[in-house]
């Protein structure tokens, strides 16, 4: 069983103050549901936990079995068992699915002889075309089938934590339940259940991706934690109680700046 432990984490983009210390503890098996207004920090969150440049940590930390996270370049993170399922998939002509899984595993330590076997067996698992195994990454798929795609990869390299930065987003109801019903069953493997972060604006991710826990994130804080109930209580209340001015609130990505494209597989890595 493994631990994730974020202490007090405090980070700004361009200068600006995000997140204004977090505290969260996920362990193996568990579903933590981060939920808030545009401009909470929700997004900021899983760029800082994965290392992604632009991201300044000013306060706390983050341990994942008793590693000090914050201290790893990207790569490491990952190969520690950190894995996101970004809100946005990158695009990445010229490096195939398959090729980037192959050196992912083998940076691992792990076989892979039965890549394309198992590769096969996800794909169909979760409506995901085999044939977009061996195409560039990500290129000229449409939304439902990057998140496909980045479920696809989660489960391949069968990280101890993965953080998901809005799932949900893009995805109509058939991608979204066979996506979410594939980290549901992650998580509850028996050998080796996946923690989850799971950030997301709306519940409906919830209703297959069952959560133990579900926090409230305004202005860079948590706000309100509690069961799925809490997942219910803003279905039906929306983030008034917590946020007045939630339909006014700054974008965190706009302070970050736009999203690049990388150049090559090194800069992916790296973003």
């Amino acid at each position: 069983m493994s631990t994730l432990t974020i202490s007090d984490l405090s980070a700004t983009v361009a200068g600006k103050q995000i997140l204004n210390g977090i505290d969260l503890t996920v362990s193996s098996g568990e579903v933590h549901a981060i939920m808030g207004p545009n401009g909470a920090g929700k997004s900021t969150l899983s760029a800082v936990l994965m290392g992604k440049p632009g991201y300044e940590v000013t306060g706390g930390s983050v341990d994942l079995d008793g590693t000090d996270v914050l201290a790893l370049p990207a790569w490491r993170r990952a190969a520690a068992g950190l894995h996101l399922i970004m809100q946005y998939p990158t695009e990445v002509p010229g490096v195939s699915l398959d090729a980037v899984l192959g050196e992912a595993l083998t940076a691992r330590g792990r076989s892979t002889d039965n890549l394309h076997e198992l590769l096969v067996d996800e794909a169909a698992r979760i409506g995901f075309e085999e044939r977009f195994v061996h195409r560039p990454l990500n290129v000229d798929l449409s939304g439902g089938e990057k998140k496909r795609n980045e479920t696809l990869q989660l489960a391949v390299l069968q990280p101890k934590f993965a953080i998901l930065d809005e799932l949900d987003s893009g995805l109509d109801i058939d991608a979204l339940r066979d996506c979410s019903r594939r980290v549901e069953e992650m998580s509850n493997d028996a050998d080796q259940p996946l923690g989850v972060i799971a950030i997301t604006h709306y519940s409906r991710l919830l209703e297959e991706l069952r959560p133990d826990r579900v926090h409230i994130l305004v202005k860079g804080r948590i706000v309100e934690s509690g069961g799925p109930e809490l997942a219910d209580v803003l279905e039906r209340d929306g983030y008034t109680a917590f946020a007045p001015d939630a339909d006014v609130a700054e974008s965190t990505d706009a302070a970050a700046g736009p999203r690049a494209q990388p150049a090559s597989l090194d800069d992916l890595f790296s973003m």
